[in-house]
């Protein structure tokens, strides 16, 4: 574990570099080139997650709250990975499929 919070760490201290960008128009550039990888890895991280969370509870069993636990997120999107809903949360289907109005 602290290999990876290493990892997270050197990732947040890049951030932070590009936020202290003196030039706007650079910082501005960076800025923009960061959010569209950010956009590509999140929609694969996501997929991972989603993966990973079906492997916990048809191979080892895993309950919606152990899954969270396990992976470091609320319920709420565990139940959103094992559904396959990628959604912004404020129009999550409801119980029977329907999106909210």
């Amino acid at each position: 574990m602290a290999d990876e919070d290493e990892e997270v760490r050197r990732v947040f201290d890049a951030l932070d570099a590009v936020e202290s960008i003196a030039d706007p128009e650079a910082r501005s550039r960076a800025q923009v080139q960061i959010t569209a990888a950010t956009r590509e890895r999140a929609a694969r991280w996501t997929a991972e997650r989603a993966e990973l969370a079906q492997r916990l509870r048809d191979d080892e069993g895993e309950s919606v709250r152990g899954i969270a636990k396990r992976l470091g997120v609320k319920p709420a999107t565990v139940q959103d990975l094992l559904r396959g809903y990628k959604g912004s949360g404020q129009n999550r289907p409801r119980a029977g499929g329907q999106a909210d109005e």
